[in-house]
């Protein structure tokens, strides 16, 4: 009798969640905004659907049974080992369901894989903890990180709308466009994942797969890594921005390899380039600029306060590197360490930004008074790193 109550209570609480799910908008899936994520849409609810008639005949004829053949009427349970008709039947009508289901589920799958005829190619390469975007027909690269500022994520500060979900450079695509997606990983399993779109895609270190979407309404469209790939796995969203054609050829123009000054379009910051021909720096201007990127790059393993987090992200505190001879530390930054979570930054970012970091790290948490007592210096400017390529 226990056990009846408990199906009864599941049930009835079923339905009302089902109601609740098809009235709130955050709680079913998104129908999105692309032709495949509104055919995954509908596939979803027509198994759901299925799935509901499933579970009102199932409790039905459980509760029909409780009522019927209750023991206050002095019901007595029929002994029999096997029914042919009955086994047949339970065998026949799943069958048929997963057949109906199945014909409408492998037609999303081929086109969810089908990627001929894209206007437009972007390989996606997942690494701990962010993205890099290629255009591979534009000439346009660049790394997408997490904007959140460190004192939101630390409590310090109240959280925004679109906290753990901004990012410094979105990915910008034009309306209407079959956009491909060659997708991998640099160091660990990732997945590009942007609900809205219709896509999830593994991103698997030295394998290429491919995805894609056509997005109909222009708008920003937000996602995260759905694998888990580290301690900082929720720290790496994606932005995507779908404008008009219109806007993207100007995005394009102003975001090419080898366009100097700023971007012709507010959307997206200059690809990565030497700044060979940048005036050199004052001091607080390359601690103001390193330490902003500072929490945007390193603080989520080196911790804003230095102290990393060992054995795995060592502390910059009073370190061998950033307390210690300039060209290691440069070395270290620029070429990472092989067979650790240290990246290659010289590969990521420019020189102003590698100058600034490199700059704040030396002064910050002591590094400073450490370094002039060795007589190391605590600055180095863009034009040295450039250099030092």
């Amino acid at each position: 009798m226990h056990n009846c109550i408990s199906r009864l209570v599941l049930f009835f609480s079923t339905v009302f969640i089902t109601f609740a799910a098809q009235a709130t908008p955050g709680i079913n899936m998104p129908y999105g905004v692309t032709p495949i994520s509104n055919e995954i849409y509908n596939l979803h609810m027509a198994c759901f659907y299925v799935c509901c008639g499933i579970g009102a005949v199932v409790f039905g004829v459980l509760i029909y049974s409780l009522i019927k053949y209750r023991k206050s009427k002095g019901a007595k349970a029929a002994l029999f080992h096997e029914h042919i008709g009955v086994e047949i039947t339970w065998t026949i009508i799943p069958t048929i369901i997963l057949i109906a289901l199945a014909v409408p589920a492998t037609i999303v799958l081929q086109h969810i894989h089908n990627t001929d005829e894209s206007g437009l190619t972007i390989k996606v390469t997942g690494y701990q903890w962010k993205w890099k975007y290629e255009y591979l027909d534009q000439g346009i690269s660049f790394f997408s990180t997490l904007s959140t500022p460190q004192d939101q994520i630390n409590n310090l500060a109240p959280k925004n709308e679109w906290f753990l979900l901004e990012v410094d450079k979105p990915v910008v695509v034009p309306i209407n466009t079959k956009v491909k997606l060659l997708v991998t990983a640099d160091d660990v399993i990732h997945a590009w994942w942007v609900p809205e779109l219709g896509v999830k895609q593994d991103a698997i270190p030295g394998f290429i797969n491919e995805n894609w979407f056509y997005a109909t309404k222009i708008g920003t469209y937000r996602g995260q890594c759905g694998e888990l790939c580290g301690m900082n796995h929720a720290f790496m969203p994606i932005v995507v921005q779908v404008v008009s054609k219109t806007d993207f050829d100007t995005w394009v123009k102003g975001n090419q390899v080898g366009i100097t000054g700023p971007a012709s379009s507010s959307l997206i910051a200059p690809s990565v380039k030497t700044a060979a021909k940048t005036p050199p720096m004052s001091e607080a201007e390359l601690m103001t600029f390193g330490k902003a990127e500072y929490e945007k790059t390193c603080a989520m393993c080196h911790q804003t306060t230095g102290l990393g987090l060992p054995p795995t992200f060592p502390p910059l505190k009073g370190s061998r590197i950033a307390a210690g001879p300039l060209a290691a530390d440069v070395s270290m930054v620029m070429h990472g360490v092989k067979g650790t979570a240290m990246q290659p930054f010289g590969e990521q970012l420019d020189d102003k930004t590698l100058a600034a970091i490199i700059t704040y790290t030396r002064h910050a948490w002591g590094n400073e008074e450490l370094n002039k007592k060795n007589n190391y210096p605590t600055t180095i400017q863009p034009q040295d790193i450039a250099k030092a390529r």
